[in-house]
């Protein structure tokens, strides 16, 4: 894959320097002053916003204001920046007496035609003024990188309230298009890319934490591969990667790959890809699907670059895995032992209750390091974990987010790996247990529809075991059932 050279990307400062200068420079041309004082109240932000909307003038003066807006913006601090997201929001939304009139004409409409007409007028009544100013910073230099950072200065303002949470559907919206997958460059990242990208990895990085520039290298050497997805307006801001592990056979320890001591591998040898960390990198484009389209970008890839891969897994985190345990109910923990594991916990904790004495044995620092302990907790957890798998939020989605993703997108809830991640991390989130979702090209279709309409998880016969032996350690059906009533957090 042809390597891109790409900038580093401009700071807020310079944003706000360029957008300063466009401001000055059309009001020299039209004979105007800068119209933001430094520290506007909010009538001021208010008058501002509405000259950018519905001021006088053609696009030298909408451009002059709409930059001069958004370096004001830039400059403001954080409760400031929330005052003027809130104006935006609440005095800039739809026009109320005029959508009750759209929809009084459109409900009144005698005919077909009219009725077309009508609809087409509360559409437009319906879209809030705010929508052409969002458009305008779009089209400066750096806008949509502006609205993407402008977002996420949203999504940590807006709570529940519904001017914000309107403003915020807006502006996903806008975002949703302008990120259209067809838009997006596919690159693969190697250690030739630009420090100033590479950087970007390390700073982003939110599965394995890359701990120096020697463990980055690791991960970009000859038998791993890295991709990401830019946006050609964004060209030194990577969306979303991937990183990939060209191995034989199945991976089930993440220690393994992260090793920088481990052999090289040769990749025409694997035959397996493993996907070990996918990440979104912009808060403010939360809700738009980058992984999904990443993962089918580099299957046909890495397919017609090395065609002996014809496997291709990930090796996942399960994050809310401990969390959920540590809620579950006493007799979901009574089905998950059999009796001589129960009585060899109670030996050893002196607890009667199954929770108490996994729980006790888990809440131990460095529990996993124990031999031993590590071998009883074993089926017990294994057996959880292949519940938690099957649990819903209060949406009715799969509990867990990483399931949820890979769920949707077609994969298979291949392998439940013991000891997969034993870093603090991987002890303190998931008990140390990681899972293989396979994408098996052949079912993929399938699996997505099937889990989509019916919510029924695609799984190996190793899954579906764990399952079996949860069912039957006390000769109910009745785990399950009660494993979905517990908390969902």
């Amino acid at each position: 894959m042809a390597e891109t050279n790409l900038p580093s990307g401009p700071s807020l400062s310079q944003i706000s320097g360029t957008w300063r200068d466009i401001a000055q420079n059309a009001a020299r041309t039209l004979g105007l002053g800068i119209l933001a004082p430094s520290n506007p109240s909010q009538n001021t932000l208010k008058q501002l916003m509405d000259s950018c909307i519905n001021g006088p003038g053609g696009d030298v003066s909408q451009r002059m204001r709409t930059a001069d807006l958004g370096r004001t913006y830039l400059e403001l601090d954080t409760q400031r920046r929330r005052d003027f997201l809130t104006c935006l929001a609440e005095d800039f939304s739809p026009d109320e007496q005029k959508l009750r009139q759209s929809v009084d004409n459109y409900l009144s409409a005698t005919s077909d035609a009219k009725r077309a007409v009508a609809a087409d007028k509360l559409r437009q009544s319906s879209a809030p003024e705010r929508l052409k100013l969002l458009t305008q910073f779009n089209a400066l230099p750096n806008g949509i990188k502006f609205l993407v950072d402008m977002r996420t200065d949203l999504l940590a303002f807006k709570g529940k309230d519904p001017f914000l949470q309107a403003l915020d559907s807006d502006l996903q919206q806008l975002l949703s298009s302008w990120f259209d997958i067809g838009f997006l460059d596919f690159v693969e990242m190697t250690w030739r890319t630009p420090a100033a990208l590479l950087e970007k990895l390390i700073t982003y990085e939110a599965v394995h934490q890359i701990t120096s520039w020697n463990d980055l290298r690791n991960r970009l050497d000859s038998d791993r591969r890295c991709y990401a997805l830019f946006h050609p307006r964004m060209p030194d801001e990577p969306l979303a990667f991937v990183e990939v592990a060209l191995v034989e056979g199945l991976a089930d320890n993440v220690q393994d790959i992260l090793d920088v001591s481990a052999p090289l591998g040769d990749p025409r040898d694997a035959d397996t890809a493993i996907f070990y960390s996918i990440t979104n990198t912009q808060t403010g484009l939360r809700g738009i699907n980058f992984g999904e389209h990443l993962i089918k970008k580099v299957v046909p890839h890495l397919s017609k670059e090395l065609p002996r891969i014809q496997n291709f897994s990930t090796l996942s985190p399960v994050p809310g895995f401990k969390c959920w345990l540590d809620n579950l109910d006493s007799v979901a923990f009574e089905n998950a032992v059999t009796r001589e594991e129960l009585k060899a916990l109670q030996q050893r904790t002196d607890l009667e209750e199954a929770k108490e004495a996994i729980l006790s044995c888990t809440d131990q620092d460095k529990w996993l390091e124990n031999a031993e302990l590590a071998e009883l907790l074993r089926g017990p957890l294994l057996r959880l974990s292949a519940a938690y798998f099957l649990e819903k939020d209060p949406r009715g989605r799969a509990l867990d987010p990483v399931a949820r993703f890979h769920l949707k997108n077609g994969a298979e809830l291949h392998q439940i790996n013991w000891m997969g991640d034993t870093s603090d991390k991987g002890i303190s989130q998931a008990a140390g247990i990681m899972v293989n979702y396979k994408y098996d090209l052949a079912n993929i279709e399938k699996n997505h529809e099937q889990f989509m309409n019916d919510g029924i998880v695609a799984m190996s016969s190793q899954v579906k075991g764990y399952l079996k032996q949860l069912r039957s350690n006390s000769g109910t059906k009745g785990p399950l059932q009660r494993l979905r009533k517990t908390m969902a957090s």
